[in-house]
């Protein structure tokens, strides 16, 4: 099996990104929603950046933002990728593709004709599923998506609810190509627990070793 990509999300300061890298983590996540706890503007996410050792990547979150607001945090700090975790059209999602990631609440009365909807579109590289629509650390039935999983043609992202005690349990289960992770590895909401974020990447990597 190959190995687990790991994203911590939700990264608002340098010592939180270099405790991430030092961890094993392949990207972390900066979050572009004013409403969150874990928000911070391009400007500061750019410097975060720009501490960062090479091969680890960056997520830029955003939901339901204007395409022009994407444009220039994007021209401002631009990341390797970028994640859309809200409503958006099809045509805003071409719009800000390639290099995207597109979120989705599971519901298993929609699951497949959601997962048909973003597969379809070309700009879409990745679909991420969390337990919830705003990435508030809800998890969900792991095996209930399971046979959707096997059938996606893109790589699977699961988040919500994920800690370092049960994200072995996430991996067995649904085999995805990455994890998600960012209150289950906090203090507080918005301050990340280092020794967590340590833990957690270790959970992933014997979840590996064993499966």
């Amino acid at each position: 099996m190959p190995r687990t990509r790991i994203k911590i999300c939700g990264i608002r300061d340098i010592d939180s990104a270099l405790a991430c890298a030092e961890s094993g983590a392949d990207a972390i996540g900066f979050v572009f929603v004013k409403a969150s706890p874990r928000a911070l503007t391009p400007d500061e996410a750019f410097d975060i950046q720009a501490s960062l050792p090479p091969f680890v990547s960056t997520v830029a979150l955003f939901k339901n933002a204007s395409v022009d607001f994407f444009c220039d945090a994007e021209e401002t700090c631009p990341t390797t990728m970028v994640q859309l975790h809200g409503d958006e059209t099809d045509q805003v999602i071409k719009q800000c593709g390639p290099n995207l990631i597109k979120a989705l609440k599971f519901d298993a009365a929609t699951i497949a004709k959601d997962l048909a909807r973003f597969q379809a579109i070309n700009e879409v590289d990745a679909i991420l599923v969390d337990g919830s629509a705003g990435g508030e650390g809800i998890a969900f039935d792991w095996s209930a998506l399971k046979p959707h999983a096997d059938a996606l043609k893109l790589p699977l992202f699961i988040s919500g609810g994920l800690t370092p005690e049960n994200v072995g349990e996430a991996i067995r289960i649904l085999r995805p190509y990455a994890v998600d992770v960012s209150s289950g590895v906090e203090s507080a909401p918005g301050i990340k627990d280092h020794a967590l974020i340590a833990a957690f990447c270790d959970a992933v990597r014997k979840a590996d070793a064993t499966a």
